[in-house]
């Protein structure tokens, strides 16, 4: 369903800088107003103070293609897992994806721009805290502020979440930089513990609902940090915090607003979006799109993940006269690993064996059809359909709350009886029959086949390195194919990806990860 604050979280409207944390001149960071008058003049209306909370979503669309580099999420951290091969017109074809895939990657070959990405994100999050905390105290009401400051601060988590996840080790700060424009360089365990007890404030404040009216689907939530918060304390593996994590999940599967969609194909649908079962997307919509080649990338629009990930020069009923890169072929291992009746195979594999079209590097005829192409999914978009597809990014969903309770349980003492239970709920909506009692193995199984394609394969096998007993891990999975793509294997050494040169050389104080 798309809603007016799609319009809203994509507008930009504020010239607020984008904050590569370095690397850019004195005059890129400075915050302007449209009119003229002094920030603190400005920034003193509903109005306003929504453009710069605005301003501070603005970079969650911006990895797909932010006029630099095509580093979408979703192709970024499936390339590294063993669901997809990297694709393309060859082997140099975006050679970052292609080396990090191989766990090769270097200073030069590796997931630059998200720096520059979500350091904008956390600089407009810093702005946003700043004009809220100016008027407290007003005619504006301090409701109103709270909520906003705490939309920021959980956006500006989230924000340090995906560089604590790609990069580990990077430069922290709470409040907007000054010359040189630099920070500290944290190590990865002290940014997690820097960024729980902020989660854990914004947590207890209580401020944001469980879950927003449809007309603002969009903006962060309770449930939405609820989620974020497990996300992390089982990525670290921090047993201390576990309890309070399943706490959290047992929270959202209480409330009445979230349940699972009948129907799993139906997610994936326009008409799935914002459903009962998300807890939160990325919006995107061709309606009135302004992405264009030669227009800046970041303008407001729709996605470039379908035409990236889809067959070139295929065509059928729903998806003709396009094109398609043909980056991302699935492996056909990745379709044979469902069981027979599993209704998720079809809904995510989108097998066109049998089709003719042009193939491209490492093509299968098989690829992934939870972000597949559709005319009706750019018909409003001008000109320039190929870069504005209105598939929202599915970015948490009730399903992973249900599997997240389930492993929770098991690793703080629960039943395996009670986690099966939750498990089986995913598992009947896909056709299949229950489990009497469950492993923590089992659940990693469950997730595989629940989120192929939605990025969180590959650092379950990674943060599954930490936890004993599990089979299912990146040094045991992440290992040379019989088919001669991918020839290294994962180690500990692989968890945080190279830090971008050209971040190196305009901080000499940062460090390079040890890759």
């Amino acid at each position: 369903m798309k809603t007016k604050i799609f319009n809203i979280f994509c507008a930009g409207l504020i010239s607020c800088g984008i904050a590569a944390l370095t690397a850019c001149s004195d005059d890129f960071l400075e915050v302007k107003n449209p009119t003229g008058e002094p920030l603190e003049e400005y920034y003193t209306t509903k109005e306003t103070l929504n453009e710069a909370l605005t301003s501070a979503y603005a970079p969650l669309h911006w990895p797909d293609w932010d006029n630099a580099a095509y580093n979408d999420l979703t192709v970024d951290a499936e390339i590294m897992g063993d669901d997809f091969w990297v694709g393309g017109s060859d082997n140099t074809d975006n050679q970052h994806w292609h080396r990090l895939f191989n766990f090769a990657a270097d200073g030069n070959n590796t997931l630059a721009t998200l720096w520059g990405d979500f350091y904008s994100g956390i600089k407009r999050c810093n702005d946003a805290i700043k004009y809220a905390g100016w008027n407290r105290g007003s005619r504006i009401g301090n409701d109103f502020c709270d909520n906003m400051e705490m939309q920021a601060r959980l956006l500006r988590v989230y924000y340090y979440n995906i560089l604590w996840h790609y990069y580990g080790n990077v430069p922290f700060y709470l409040e907007n930089l000054s010359l040189p424009y630099t920070a500290p360089q944290m190590k990865a365990d002290e940014i997690y513990d820097q960024l729980l007890p902020e989660l854990e404030e914004i947590i207890a404040s209580k401020v944001l609902p469980m879950r927003w009216p449809t007309a603002e689907s969009g903006r962060v939530s309770q449930a939405f940090a609820y989620m974020l918060y497990a996300e992390m304390v089982m990525y670290q593996n921090d047993n201390a915090r576990l309890p309070q994590a399943l706490n959290y999940m047992k929270e959202i599967i209480a409330n009445s607003e979230y349940s699972l969609n009948k129907s799993y194909a139906n997610i994936w649908e326009e008409s799935g979006e914002w459903s009962s079962e998300s807890i939160f997307e990325i919006n995107y919509n061709d309606d009135q799109a302004q992405r264009d080649w030669g227009v800046a990338a970041l303008n407001a629009g729709g996605s470039v993940l379908p035409t990236l990930i889809s067959p070139n020069g295929f065509a059928d009923d729903e998806w003709s006269g396009m094109d398609g890169w043909g980056f991302l072929p699935m492996r056909l291992e990745t379709y044979e690993m469902f069981e027979e009746g599993d209704l998720r195979r079809d809904a995510t594999c989108w097998d066109v064996r049998g089709a003719t079209y042009t193939e491209r590097y490492q093509d299968t005829h098989m690829w992934l059809k939870k972000y597949r192409p559709k005319l009706a999914n750019c018909n409003d978009a001008g000109p320039s359909h190929n870069l504005n597809y209105n598939n929202n990014k599915r970015i948490y969903r009730y399903a992973e709350a249900l599997l997240n309770a389930a492993e929770l349980l098991l690793r703080t003492g629960g039943s395996a009886t009670e986690a099966a239970d939750l498990v089986n709920q995913v598992r009947n909506r896909a056709g299949l029959q229950n489990l009497a009692s469950v492993t923590i193995d089992d659940i990693l199984t469950e997730r595989h086949m629940e989120f192929c394609g939605e990025g969180k394969r590959y650092f379950d096998l990674v943060r599954a390195e930490g936890i004993p007993g599990v089979t299912q891990k990146a040094t045991t999975m992440l290992v040379p194919d019989k088919y001669g793509y991918r020839t290294n294997t994962w180690s500990p050494s692989k968890k945080h990806i190279p830090l971008a040169q050209s971040e190196l050389d305009a901080d000499p104080s940062l460090v390079q990860n040890a890759y």
